[in-house]
């Protein structure tokens, strides 16, 4: 332990010099404005940044890399919250509740918590990198394909039965993303399946066109057609948090980064899982459920404290394998590890003795970078907020364009924009008729990945399905899903009985 805080220290008097700090705030507004922006992205970004910083001293440069990805995070629950368009693809659960809130006039507190919350998660979260990173890591290699599933199951089930009203309007959404993920090539057997002959399909839908067009798109027609006249948007509060708010918030904030953190750790689609898993945990034990959006209340802060602390503290936590053992678990730390290749680094269990100034160096700086996303967000928060003074009608038409830049900077392609309309018309319907929306994202995330895993843990055991019972972990999951189903109708049937 003596050992562990002397390098931090060390790490912290290389980050403090005038160089890094600035590369260290350079990565933080780039990450904040870029997670703002709907399609881009800190994957992207990351990836443009890397020619230009082949000549910047290493650890300068993923000093300014680290900040573009957890500032992302940050970022992205601004136009979540603001105009329901998710900047990131782990910040549309934040879009459920933060938007709701805002068009009851308290889009200053829901900003509030999701700045202060990732604060803390990415507090917590980091202190825990720096204190059981190996030893976490090294856990995360007792997954196999069996787990990995389960993990995935379990995202399916408590999305479907916890975020719609219905759960057979929520399992129809998840089943309708399931669908969108299974078109293209499929990644086992190379077998086209589901396109129509259409070129343009042969490489799947991109989930951020998927995304954009269901919250931001469907969200703007249904303003159109359906809110005419309401005057909630531009109705304003308060932009601080109440004590209320705090005392809701502060324990939502801790739940979301204990169950963020071990996600970080495996590859089990990014932060998406871990987000979802927070919000149903708060609407299950919210003291008020009626508040929640899909209840028909106005907007719940936990439901927006939980999921931005859990897909913070997953960021930060993806860190721990890609240093101790070289393993990417996100898109992001895929590139993050090329760049310590362009610096003939190699992460893994080697790299604490090869390079360990660095590293230190590193983590030193998430903790600086944390205070430095939080002094910029919250004074922005009223700047912010301001957005929904605009009229309703100019505020529909940003959001249109910024989801048109967003979904054709992807691949410049026309047909992009065409999914784009026909997605957002599939989400006026959804909207229209009661259906979630969240579930399909979380279908089509998922689903391929699912399949995969599923595939191989049966390659491996041969064709044995009862490899889900045999293995420990897999079946404790197992055990996890069916409380999820069968619990809530157990107590709502006793529930009655009690009350005779």
């Amino acid at each position: 332990m003596f050992e562990t805080l002397s390098a931090l220290m060390g790490g912290f008097a290389a980050a403090i010099t005038p160089v890094n700090l600035a590369w260290a705030l350079a990565g933080c507004f780039i990450g904040t404005a870029i997670g703002v922006l709907p399609g881009i992205g800190p994957a992207l970004t990351v990836a443009m940044l890397l020619p230009l910083t082949a000549k910047v001293d290493p650890s300068a440069a993923l000093i300014l890399f680290a900040g573009v990805y957890y500032g992302a995070m940050f970022g992205g629950s601004t136009t979540s919250i603001l105009m329901n368009t998710p900047g990131e693809s782990a910040t549309m659960v934040t879009a459920m509740e933060g938007n709701t809130m805002a068009r009851n006039g308290r889009a200053g507190p829901a900003l509030a918590t999701a700045a202060i919350g990732s604060f803390v998660a990415g507090t917590i979260a980091t202190v825990l990198l720096t204190l059981f990173a190996p030893l976490m890591a090294n856990f995360a290699l007792q997954f196999g394909p069996a787990e990995y599933f389960m993990i995935m199951a379990l995202a399916f089930t408590t999305v479907s039965a916890v975020i719609g009203a219905s759960v057979l309007k929520g399992m129809t959404s998840l089943f309708i993303g399931l669908g969108l993920g299974l078109i293209g090539i499929d990644a086992v057997s190379g077998v086209v399946r589901y396109t129509g002959g259409i070129p343009e399909l042969f490489d799947g839908i991109d989930v951020v066109v998927v995304a954009v067009g269901l919250f931001a798109v469907g969200e703007a027609l249904y303003g159109v057609l359906y809110r005419q006249g309401e005057t909630t948007m531009n109705r304003m509060s308060s932009t601080r948090m109440n004590r209320s708010d705090w005392r809701r918030s502060i324990p939502a904030w801790l739940r979301g980064t204990f169950i963020g953190f071990p996600f970080g750790l495996i590859p089990a689609g990014g932060a998406e899982i871990p987000t979802f898993l927070s919000y149903a945990t708060e609407k299950k034990l919210s003291k008020t459920p009626q508040d929640f959006s899909p209840n028909g209340g106005p907007g719940a802060i936990e439901g927006v404290a939980g999921p931005e602390a859990a897909n913070n503290a997953t960021v930060t936590a993806a860190l721990a394998p890609l240093l101790t053992l070289g393993i990417p678990t996100s898109a992001t730390t895929a590139i993050l590890l090329a760049a310590f290749q362009n610096y003939n680094l190699q992460p893994g269990p080697a790299l604490l003795q090869t390079s360990g100034p660095l590293v230190w160096t590193l983590i030193a700086s998430l903790y600086i970078g944390n205070v430095m996303l939080l002094v910029l967000n919250l004074p922005l928060i009223g700047i912010w907020v301001r957005v929904l003074r605009i009229p309703t009608p100019l505020l529909y038409g940003g959001i249109l364009i910024f989801s048109t830049l967003g979904a054709y900077s992807l691949r410049q392609s026309w047909f992009d924009l065409l999914l784009l309309l026909l997605i957002g018309l599939m989400g006026l319907a959804m909207r229209r008729f009661g259906f979630p929306v969240a579930p399909v994202i979380v279908g089509m995330i998922l689903g391929p990945m699912a399949e995969k895993q599923l595939r191989n843990a049966l390659s491996i055991a041969q064709g044995d399905w009862s490899v889900f019972l045999t293995r420990p972990l897999s079946l404790a999951i197992l055990c996890i899903i069916v409380a999820v189903l069968v619990l809530p109708r157990v107590l709502a049937r006793r529930a009655p009985a009690l009350h005779t």
